[in-house]
């Protein structure tokens, strides 16, 4: 699942997975699952990481890890994003992604 961003946010427009930061005091998994029901209003199960990627932006270098996870409770909604999506790999040269996201993109490729 992907999801868009809002035109409003850096990167405006542009898909990326779903998640943000995690809080003091929380482990990633527990950002995982509240920024799952913060953003799409679903509860998730973290189910292992599938990779970390550390990118440089010109501001900022964001540290993202990705999990495996599958929805336990709840529908995906777009609470905070422009649109969402299941997408397949083959589909994934379809959709501008964040800078970011392109290694995770590649390895998501790769696996498939």
């Amino acid at each position: 699942m992907i999801c868009q961003r809002p035109s409003t946010k850096s990167c405006g427009l542009l898909w990326e997975f779903v998640g943000g930061k995690v809080e003091p005091g929380e482990t990633g998994e527990e950002a995982l699952v509240r920024e799952c029901q913060e953003e799409l209003g679903v509860v998730v199960e973290p189910d292992g990481i599938f990779t970390q990627v550390v990118h440089q932006y010109p501001d900022i270098t964001v540290h993202l890890t990705l999990f495996n996870a599958h929805i336990v409770k709840g529908t995906p909604k777009k609470l905070e994003h422009e649109d969402i999506r299941w997408i397949t790999p083959a589909e994934i040269p379809q959709y501008p992604f964040c800078p970011a996201d392109k290694e995770i993109l590649q390895l998501i490729w790769e696996h498939n």
